[in-house]
């Protein structure tokens, strides 16, 4: 069993590169399955959920080359066979595969996805927009049968803007012949970023990143080389990790504006930040105010996956802040865990907490889900004494090493393989 060993109390300084981006690079890698020909993508990064969806690929019979950082990618003699219910629920993202396999084979089998417990996440947006393009849709066993031999481009309004569903409707209209039309789709940048890749592949989608996606379906897409784009929530982590500790930090591969968002509500709590091209560096000298309320919603406004960082951040400061979740209902499960630590929160009412400052001391704390296991970790750096962090599985699923990008920021934290016979790790 792994567990990260955190003595707290350390300022952090230095220079970190943040990684390629999880979100990103994960439907980039599913759209693949839209060509016949051979897709390079740079600086993937070294985390299980590329792994996994590496695997379920290879079961689809696309042959899969790693070197280093990088992946080649040969789809040709891809299959339309079912993905294994096994891998699929090894990772939430399996689920954007069916936009690419429905574009390319025109019928898929899906089974329910797997991922994080934070939430019950049903596939209903991705179903409902795709029968708005004329794609029927089945229960046969434990799948899910897509059909789309008869669809047609047509105009989809999505009832939320789910970043999955508009990608999803992204891969499959890209060789969909005709002009579909995404009306209130999803905005984040790894949308974007898809975008971006499929164009340079010979696709026709304009508007990413705003309220209107269209796109012109052409008949095949061709071979691209590519580097996702850097992980805006892994720099967000390390930007609130050194608020939370103090010290000087710079982070290199980052892209300052998709942070803007947190950027502005550190600088109004005491940071100081100056950002340029790639770069955000952060500098935390004096103590910290509370800004008094964080809500979280779809891009552009405050991301999910820093909310959990950012009740324990408040946890730290003298005032109360108040923190509402407003896209996944189970992003409080850290709250029994960051209490056993000593914080200070109470619940309001489902989605809403109220953290007051509380001094927090090390213990052992389970991860269980991506996020919360990072600020589990954030906690154990401000923490009294040694904090134990288990569940490593979840944090490996998006952190690269974050054991060693934290060490050379100057942070106490070790990673060990613990055996039944270890009992001194402990002490």
């Amino acid at each position: 069993m792994e567990k990260f060993f955190i003595k707290g109390g350390n300022k952090l300084y230095g220079k970190a590169v943040v990684q390629t981006s999880k979100n990103a690079t994960l439907p980039i890698l599913s759209a693949c399955i839209l060509t016949k020909n051979k897709v390079v993508i740079n600086k993937i990064p070294n985390i299980t959920d590329i792994d996994n969806m590496l695997e379920i690929l290879k079961s689809l019979n696309v042959k899969c080359t790693r070197i280093g950082s990088t992946v080649t990618l040969n789809p040709k003699n891809a299959k339309n066979i079912k993905v294994d219910c096994k891998l699929a629920r090894t990772m939430r993202s399996s689920v954007f595969l069916l936009g690419s396999m429905l574009g390319r084979f025109k019928t898929a089998f899906l089974s329910l996805p797997g991922g994080c417990k934070i939430g019950a996440r049903p596939i209903d947006i991705h179903i409902d927009a795709l029968k708005k393009l004329n794609v029927s849709v089945e229960e046969v066993g434990d799948y899910l049968y897509f059909n789309a031999t008869r669809a047609k481009a047509n105009r989809v309004k999505l009832r939320l803007a789910s970043v999955g569903a508009t990608e999803n409707i992204i891969e499959f209209a890209s060789t969909l012949k005709g002009k579909t039309t995404i009306l209130n789709p999803a905005r984040e940048p790894e949308i974007v970023d898809l975008c971006n890749f499929l164009n340079l592949m010979g696709a026709k989608i304009y508007g990413a990143g705003t309220k209107k996606i269209t796109i012109y379906g052409v008949d095949s897409l061709y071979g691209a080389i590519y580097t996702p784009m850097g992980d805006r929530i892994v720099a967000g982590t390390l930007m609130i990790a050194t608020a939370m500790c103090g010290g000087d930090v710079t982070l290199e591969n980052a892209v300052p504006y998709q942070n803007e968002n947190i950027i502005k509500k550190l600088v109004k709590m005491g940071c100081q930040i100056d950002i340029k091209s790639d770069i955000i560096h952060i500098v935390r000298e004096r103590p910290l105010v509370s800004i008094g309320k964080i809500v979280t919603g779809f891009y552009p406004e405050f991301p999910t996956d820093l909310q959990s960082m950012m009740t324990v951040l408040s946890c730290t400061l003298m005032q109360p802040t108040y923190i509402r979740e407003r896209v996944f209902e189970n992003r409080f499960l850290i709250v029994d865990e960051l209490k056993k630590m000593g914080a200070n929160i109470s619940k309001m009412d489902e989605n809403c907490i109220v953290v007051r400052a509380g001094e927090l001391k090390g213990c052992e704390v389970c991860a269980r889900d991506l996020r919360g296991g990072a600020s589990l970790i954030l906690a154990g750096l401000v923490a009294e004494g040694t904090t134990i962090v288990t569940g490593v599985q979840f944090i490996e699923r998006g952190y690269e090493q974050i054991e060693q990008v934290l060490s050379s920021l100057n942070a106490d934290i070790k990673k060990y393989e613990q055996k039944s016979s270890d009992n001194n790790l402990n002490s």
